[in-house]
């Protein structure tokens, strides 16, 4: 895909032609919010109050507020727009649905967002409540959600705004796949986004409109696919992939703002832990004669606002009802020590690998993997709490399907016995396989022995050319604990439910768990 990044060489001789009528915008910009109103840390979980007075943690609702103030203050024209998925992630969706979100957007001035996948997570139910209380446009275009009452007359395909004494066109997008990701309901049904896009963009060019922004909840690959088989896009704002594009960051997977054709594609990675900050200055055409920007971290450099602060501390009193609510019971302690987990099969590892797996099943997936490290307690015997499953999975990881040959699998698991005489969080715990390793042989040099996985009620050998299907946490898949291999992994998604719902429902559903080894592991 061509990408080109405006040099500085470029906007300084584009500047030197501009005439009197060239118009400066600054568009701030977030995405793949995922009700992280409280601030994370630098793994994206849970960030305590004592971290983040030491200045350990990144992002809240209460720095945003501070840093959107700050940025209009030195722009003087500004628009504030989001790229979906404000909905889901923490116990204040589960509590509040998406109201805390529309107070915290509506007080921050947002300008317009588009509809994420997880927007559709509690059907369209939710999500007509959430429109009906936000103060600005959502968009959709590359929905038809004519037969969809409770949408058709909120949701919108673009509008124009005026904004510095010009209009500017807004285009929503969201995953074209969002049937199989969410819960839109059978009246909702979604099409190819650069169709739809040009659709719109023509509707507006017609209507004399010649500044043209898309918000997209698509992927970066998708917004760069968008803005080649379109004409007419100035900007893309995109999300859903959680892309980090940077100029300064050596960890962006692309240039800040990527260039395709003369479309600026930006993304400012997710969890409120960037905000974007894109400066465009259009001609008198329409034509964007420099665009330039960064992603402003919100570290401890940004100060809290009290009042928004204050506010997500109250929220968060009704929480603890949550933790307190009974959501399964066991029939006895199910181990979840380190000290066991970490080297071998434990009761906790297949209760959380087996609730894994089942989640995703019925969508192929075959195997399931999870790092021993995201296993963090016990839970006792008798009546299971939410705040214990908060326990023992405590980062507020996601369900994360892919596609990995058989050696991938392999490797994945040689890497998760590479550390054992070390304890290291890296040491697999499984479902849908089997394995043996054997412990003297050097680590990364084949301690992996025997690889079995499921098939009906048997197990066969794997077959490291054939691919499977797999599931994993969000942080393993990409990357975490070694497990590098599986970001080479194909149809990756990393967006699922919270690793800690699947595991409550899965309890749940077995009326009574009953913990138990079964030789999935096995070490010579």
């Amino acid at each position: 895909m061509f990408k080109h990044l405006l040099t500085t060489a470029a906007v300084l001789a584009l500047s030197a032609t501009s005439a009197a009528a060239d118009y400066s915008l600054t568009i701030l910009h977030t995405n793949d919010f995922h009700a992280r109103f409280e601030p994370v840390s630098k793994y994206d979980s849970v960030c305590g109050a004592e971290d983040n007075a030491e200045g350990k943690c990144f992002g809240g609702s209460a720095r945003l507020v501070t840093a959107v103030k700050e940025a209009r203050g030195r722009s003087g024209n500004s628009i504030l727009v989001d790229g979906g998925d404000q909905f889901m992630g923490t116990l204040f969706y589960t509590y509040y649905k998406g109201k805390l979100a529309a107070e915290m957007m509506n007080n921050m001035g947002y300008t317009a967002m588009t509809v994420g996948n997880h927007e559709f997570d509690d059907g369209p139910e939710v999500l007509r409540g959430f429109a009906d209380s936000v103060n600005f446009p959502i968009l959709m275009t590359n929905a038809d959600i004519s037969r969809e009452a409770l949408l058709r007359d909120v949701i919108k395909k673009s509008i124009v705004i005026e904004q510095g004494g010009e209009k500017i066109g807004l285009i929503g997008l969201t995953p074209q796949d969002t049937d199989e990701l969410a819960s839109p309901g059978p009246n909702v049904t979604f099409m190819d986004p650069s169709i739809a896009v040009q659709d719109e963009v023509n509707k507006l060019t017609a209507m004399g409109i010649n500044k043209i922004i898309v918000l997209s909840h698509s992927s970066y690959a998708v917004d760069q696919v968008v803005a080649a088989n379109t004409t007419g896009v100035d900007v893309i704002v995109g999300g859903h992939s959680n892309t980090l594009l940077s100029n300064t960051n050596d960890r962006a997977e692309g240039a800040y703002p990527t260039m395709v054709g003369n479309t600026a594609i930006v993304q400012a990675y997710a969890y409120g832990k960037f905000l974007g900050e894109l400066n465009v200055t259009f001609d008198d055409a329409g034509e964007i004669l420099s665009a330039e920007g960064e992603p402003l971290v919100m570290d401890a450099n940004v100060v809290e606002d009290g009042d928004t602060k204050a506010r997500i501390a109250q929220a968060a009193v009704p929480l603890q009802e949550i933790r307190q609510q009974v959501v399964a019971s066991a029939s006895a302690v199910i181990e979840g020590d380190r000290a066991v987990c970490r080297v071998q099969e434990c009761e906790m590892g297949n209760l959380v690998a087996d609730a894994m797996l089942d989640r995703v099943a019925d969508q192929g997936v075959t195997i399931a993997i999870a790092n021993s490290g995201g296993l963090r307690a016990s839970i006792d015997a008798g009546d299971v709490t939410m705040g214990e499953v908060l326990t023992v999975l405590p980062f507020q990881n996601t369900l994360a399907t892919f596609e990995i040959s058989g050696q991938g699998v392999i490797d994945a698991l040689e890497n998760g016995v590479s550390q054992v005489e070390e304890v290291k969080g890296r040491f697999p715990q499984v479902a849908g396989l089997r394995f043996t390793w054997d412990a003297n042989v050097a680590p990364n040099e084949g301690r992996v022995t025997e690889v079995m996985v499921a098939t009906g009620d048997s197990f066969v050998p794997i077959n490291p050319s054939a691919t499977y299907s797999v599931v994993t946490n969000n942080y393993v898949r990409n990357g975490g604990d070694g497990y590098k291999m599986f970001r080479a992994g194909m149809n990756a998604y990393d967006y699922g439910p919270g690793l800690e719902v699947v595991l409550a429902d899965y309890m749940a559903a077995q009326g009574g768990y009953s913990p138990y080894l079964d030789g999935r592991i096995a070490q010579k």
